[in-house]
């Protein structure tokens, strides 16, 4: 196994990396290829590749009953009415996985300011103790790459009741700001916390920098060693689309020693900012912007992302479930969002192009 990291409070060890199962390439021979390299971390859900994931996963398991104990599985489902939901939908999921009982359960994708309350929620601690108990799930929490990311992260810490996050992770947060105190006040509650998306950004960055080869690094697993340079993330859990990629991030997990300089994760950030970007990486100008406007910026731009890099054209179905005014950009100004964004993410371009592929 590759080497491993406390998961929160009362967390097992789980490897530093784990693959998500949204790519093409997921088949029960690719995660035959992550289980040899040493990833014992899965994670799916029920909506990943038209619901076929989670069923990959489980002719895996059916071929290997014997590794289901050295694994850490995850999985994920979107109730809409409340967390009570989670009850009448964990035993669908165990059976689609094909197993008796899941290492972490999450609401999937969790946003909107209609459900920050959710994560103190009277409702939630009991549905997450009863997951519990039934020996079912040993760890309930959410995955959540809303604009509110700060403001879920500060109230799962106080709720006090959660014990697992999956969060699109910004690397390059600002030391001391309002994101490095919600992580710190998550951390402190005992709460694990995964990253994921920390490739979305580097799509188009160079594949190596003299100053990374010093390192034994390429760029891309520079970016890695910069996540698990911050001792509060647990994980990363990133969706690896071949196996170049799968020995690429390995060999990373296996040579990190020690936290990346600030130097070298100041070149990180410039190299990043150079290049064409889909997605922000998380800054306190895009988040500030989210929270008074009902248009759903964020979310437009990671559907973008999704059908460009992936080439998933489910993302036209995600855009088309948005309601009208979360689509309508006539009165928002998307210069002045694209000019006060720590990243400079082109916010009018891909506005643009998110209407061309989907509208």
């Amino acid at each position: 196994p590759l080497p491993r990291r406390q998961l929160g409070k009362n967390g097992p060890q789980v490897t530093m990396l784990g693959m998500g199962g949204m790519m093409g390439a997921f088949s029960p021979d690719f995660i035959d290829l992550a289980w040899s390299m040493g990833i014992r971390y899965f994670d799916t859900a029920h909506s990943y590749i038209n619901g076929k994931s989670e069923k990959i996963l489980a002719e895996w398991l059916a071929k290997y009953p014997e590794r289901r104990k050295e694994i850490f599985l995850v999985t994920k489902d979107s109730p809409n009415q409340g967390p009570e939901q989670l009850l009448e939908m964990i035993d669908a999921r165990l059976a689609a996985c094909g197993t008796t009982y899941l290492d972490a359960f999450y609401i999937h994708g969790i946003g909107g300011p209609n459900r920050l309350g959710w994560s103190k929620s009277d409702a939630y601690k009991t549905t997450a103790e009863a997951l519990k108990k039934s020996g079912k799930v040993k760890m309930v929490g959410f995955s959540c790459h809303d604009a509110l990311l700060t403001d879920y992260l500060n109230a799962a810490a106080e709720g006090g009741f959660l014990d697992i996050i999956m969060l699109q992770f910004n690397p390059f947060y600002e030391k001391g700001g309002a994101f490095d105190k919600a992580l710190d006040a998550a951390h402190k509650a005992g709460i694990g916390l995964v990253a994921m998306k920390t490739m979305r950004t580097t799509r188009d960055v160079p594949k190596r920098l003299p100053e990374f080869d010093k390192l034994g690094l390429t760029t891309h697993q520079a970016v890695l060693h910069s996540v698990w340079s911050d001792p509060r993330i647990s994980a990363i859990v990133n969706m690896i689309d071949n196996v170049d990629q799968m020995q690429s991030s390995t060999a990373a997990a296996r040579s990190y020693k020690a936290p990346l300089k600030f130097a070298h994760m100041d070149l990180l950030k410039e190299t990043i900012i150079a290049g064409r970007r889909t997605m922000c990486t998380g800054c306190p100008a895009c988040a500030e912007f989210a929270k008074n406007t009902d248009f759903a910026f964020h979310d437009i731009a990671r559907f973008v992302t999704y059908y460009e890099q992936d080439g998933n054209t489910e993302a036209r179905d995600y855009y088309q479930a948005l309601a009208p005014e979360h689509r309508d950009s006539a009165k928002i100004n998307l210069a002045a969002l694209r000019d006060a964004c720590h990243f400079k993410t082109d916010y009018p371009e891909i506005v643009r192009r998110a209407e061309r592929y989907f509208a």
